[in-house]
């Protein structure tokens, strides 16, 4: 019997219980479906982060105050905390002693109401700064100007919004020119920030004012919440920490880490970190699909059991008339692999299509080599678990098969 007359046997053989036939290729589907896109969601969820932190900017350091410990371990005991200051940001800013250091600029936050036209708007992320956060953070204004020195200097009521804060408070019309009040105090808008997006927590819904304004009318003149740093190049990032902690540590006359009052969060490390926990996150939610496939594997050979089971007189008669063992087996092997065959193809056609919706908030990225892989499975699941049955209905003698009912 040459592999024509038994790939067809095997597809008339499975036709003879169609019903059988889809429930089996089903599980195999369901399998092949969910490795595909939990896999891509994963990759989805895991690229979401990475342009997150990528839109500002691989070179971003941050040095943020603390007030409860070092940079290993708890500020140790009689050690003076001292606060973060303008003039600590001005200090990173040395061609000397920071070469690959290329601008700072200080940070202090805190959260206001926003009114207008007799509508109130919380804004949860209301920034203090100076113009050279733009550049730092890698924010761009889309209409309008960003905060200028004279700004700053003159401690001047004008604020930069969010695409999200305009959204909220403005609707469709232009914030430009407008004037808002910011917890009560008149402020007038002067520009608005380019829409970033982000993972998590909306970056588009903030407000960004001279720091000295907020400091004055708003914040009080306590520590600033941080320091934004952006180092000359991804690659000078650690050069530019270094530089930032023996420059830090000198102003604050810091001896030994259990004294230390800041710390620091490289951009480039944060990516890599969440690189290793985004692919760990992405081969468990791979291997709990996995299960699935299994299982469709499991059902194949459930079924070819009870089928060589219905077929045992059948068996007995080709084996009566000169039917070869290796025909036998081919023929169930072939049913069993075209289950799989066929169920992977339905379930990669699935996956695929499935991976074009948004998942829990998730664009998923198809990962190409989990389509291959799982299809590829599938088969040699279909060849694997239909081994068995395929050598259970080889192995019967002709007269024994001949006699069951």
């Amino acid at each position: 019997m040459n592999p024509w007359e038994i790939g067809r046997f095997a597809f008339l053989g499975l036709l003879a219980n169609k019903v059988r036939t889809g429930l089996t290729m089903l599980g195999v589907l369901i399998g092949v479906g969910a490795v595909i896109l939990l896999v891509a969601v994963g990759n989805g969820s895991s690229k979401s982060v990475q342009a997150s932190i990528e839109s500002l900017g691989t070179n971003l350091i941050t040095v943020s105050h603390t007030a409860g410990g070092g940079r290993f371990g708890a500020a140790g005991r009689g050690s003076e905390l001292k606060d973060l200051t303008l003039d600590d940001a001005r200090a990173l800013v040395d061609p000397v002693r920071a070469p690959h250091v290329k601008s700072a600029a200080p940070v202090q936050n805190t959260t206001g109401s926003v009114v207008y036209a007799g509508q109130t708007t919380t804004v949860n992320s209301v920034v203090g700064t100076t113009p050279d956060w733009f550049a730092t953070t890698n924010h761009e204004v889309a209409r309008g100007t960003a905060l200028t020195a004279a700004d700053v200097d003159n401690s001047r009521k004008v604020v930069v919004l969010g695409g999200t804060t305009v959204e909220n408070v403005f609707g469709p019309e232009d914030p430009v020119g407008k004037d808002v009040l910011l917890s009560g105090i008149p402020f007038r808008v002067v520009g608005v920030l380019a829409t970033k997006g982000g993972a998590g927590q909306d970056t588009d819904d903030t407000i960004v004012l001279p720091v000295s304004t907020l400091r004055a009318s708003l914040a009080g003149y306590g520590s600033l919440s941080q320091i934004t740093v952006q180092a000359t190049s991804s690659g000078a990032t650690d050069e530019a920490e270094a530089e930032i902690t023996a420059i830090l540590d000198a102003r604050h006359k810091i001896t030994s880490s259990a004294q230390t009052d800041y710390r620091i969060v490289n951009q480039a490390s944060l990516l890599s970190a969440n690189d290793e926990t985004n692919r760990t996150f992405t081969v468990l939610l791979g291997a709990v699909a996995a299960i699935s496939l299994l299982v469709g594997g499991i059902g194949i050979t459930n079924i070819m059991l009870v089928t060589v089971a219905e077929r045992t007189r059948e068996i007995g008669i080709r084996k009566a008339i000169g039917a070869p063992r290796g025909a036998i087996l081919g023929q169930f092997l072939a049913e069993s692999t075209l289950l799989s065959v066929l169920g992977g193809a339905l379930g990669v056609a699935a996956g695929l299509f499935s991976a074009r919706f948004t998942v829990v908030g998730i664009e998923p990225a198809v990962v190409p080599s989990s389509v291959f892989a799982a299809f590829g499975v599938s088969v040699a699941l279909g060849l694997f678990f239909g081994g068995y049955p395929a050598a259970r209905a080889a192995s019967l003698r002709p007269i024994e098969a001949l006699r069951h009912e």
